[in-house]
């Protein structure tokens, strides 16, 4: 991680701009951002809804982040740092995938934002995430995450 970014987290607060193509996806959950917080950062709501992945935090800046699971019938191990925490509406996270095949350098992490906004009829929740090789690799990106907003929206009216 970069000085910056090291000294971000420890604030809790950043500046830092998207690089790269970006992943977006968008879903209004019928839930209070409470509830959504709950659903984000406790273990036993995200293996329900983000591929079965088991994530292990305390959710303070600063902090790791474990991801591991399996995709495509290969167990993985990904990793990353809480940069920012508004609880309950903003959780900014440094993501790294060591099967990208890339060297683990700052340069070839990635941000992932969440945000949720409170509106009539529950929250409108964005996650971005920067830094993908190229449009095509930002689309998956997106794709995938919708279809983990998707499975958020039903977990989260319960948490």
């Amino acid at each position: 991680m970069s000085d910056r970014s090291s000294n971000e987290a420890h604030s809790g607060t950043t500046t830092h701009a998207p690089r790269g193509c970006v992943a977006t996806a968008m879903k209004v959950v019928d839930a209070d951002p409470e509830q959504i917080w709950r659903a984000l950062t406790d273990p036993v709501l995200v293996e329900q809804y983000f591929f079965g992945t088991h994530v292990e935090s305390d959710w303070q800046p600063g902090s790791p982040i474990t991801y591991r699971g399996e995709w495509n019938g290969q167990p993985y191990e990904d990793r990353g740092t809480v940069l920012e925490i508004r609880e309950p509406l903003r959780l900014v996270t440094d993501f790294f995938s060591p099967q990208s095949g890339l060297p683990d350098e700052p340069a070839n992490h990635q941000v992932v934002s969440y945000r949720i906004q409170p509106i009539d009829g529950g929250c409108r929740v964005t996650v971005e995430q920067d830094n993908n090789a190229d449009d095509e690799a930002a689309a998956l990106s997106s794709s995938n995450w919708q279809t983990i907003l998707d499975g958020l929206a039903t977990v989260a009216p319960t948490a």
